[in-house]
């Protein structure tokens, strides 16, 4: 590999450890309160320190992110194959979904609590509204953008609606809804930590909620690494997943068209 391609691939981490360098050294020059702005030496020390603590704290938070996770992206999944399937319903309903997206989750989940305690389901409803909108729009898109001349072969063939949907709409857009769980993966986690302000005895966002009030910068700062760690974790499950789902597809397709 040349150093064009090393530096292709390791350019993000390249610039991420410049960062923290910088960081490091304008705490230390300007001699900053660890308080106020603690470096990431001693942001690092703190979640080695704590890592019997966090560790409970992150297995509440990755099961609740997953729940949510999966639930949404069903509920988006399913909307999704309705209002394609019936256009009538989403002339009404696809405005009215793109508005329940301008309602901030932070002003929503209090009223949650209210309406159904401080229980699971108030949480699993807070991740499931943050993760069910990038599939169902990225999975309509999907089913839109099916080729014409596909869709007049099978017409041709006599297949019905159903047999549309499930056999050449649904397939195509194998890719589209893989967008969107990528993109719902990274908010489940964000939506897991602040079903957690609301009230929870564990997580990500107790152990953030409880180091603000306590004045520990550091930690605040480790439960946000913690964050965009397992965003970042999600994302490449995800990743993985399409390239193995897509790839078996393309391999499925190629052996369709030699009729083997």
């Amino acid at each position: 590999m040349n150093g064009r391609g090393i530096w292709k691939k390791g350019a993000p981490f390249f610039l991420l450890l410049l960062l923290l360098i910088v960081w490091e050294s304008v705490t230390v020059l300007l001699k900053v309160e660890e308080w106020l702005f603690p470096a990431p030496s001693a942001i690092f020390i703190e979640g080695i320190e704590s890592s019997r603590t966090l560790y409970g704290h992150l297995i509440s938070t990755t099961e609740l992110a997953l729940s949510g996770f999966f639930i949404g992206s069903c509920i988006g999944l399913l909307i999704a194959a309705i209002l394609h399937l019936f256009p009538g319903v989403k002339d009404a309903v696809y405005p009215l979904l793109i508005l329940s997206q301008n309602i901030p989750i932070i002003v929503l989940a209090p009223l949650l609590v209210i309406w159904f305690g401080f229980g699971m389901l108030p949480k699993l409803i807070v991740i499931s509204l943050v993760c069910f909108f990038p599939v169902a729009v990225a999975s309509l898109d999907g089913f839109r953008q099916t080729p014409y001349e596909l869709k007049h072969y099978f017409k041709m063939m006599g297949a019905g609606k159903n047999q549309l949907f499930w056999k050449l709409e649904l397939p195509h857009s194998i890719p589209f809804i893989f967008s969107g769980l990528k993109i719902s993966a990274t908010y489940s986690v964000m939506g897991a930590v602040i079903s957690e302000w609301i009230g929870a005895k564990s997580g990500i966002g107790v152990y953030m909620t409880l180091a603000s009030s306590a004045f520990r910068t550091d930690r605040v700062f480790v439960a946000i690494f913690i964050i965009m760690g397992m965003s970042l974790i999600f994302f490449g499950i995800i990743t993985f997943l399409e390239k193995y789902v897509v790839s078996w597809k393309r391999k499925e397709g190629k052996r369709d068209e030699s009729g083997n």
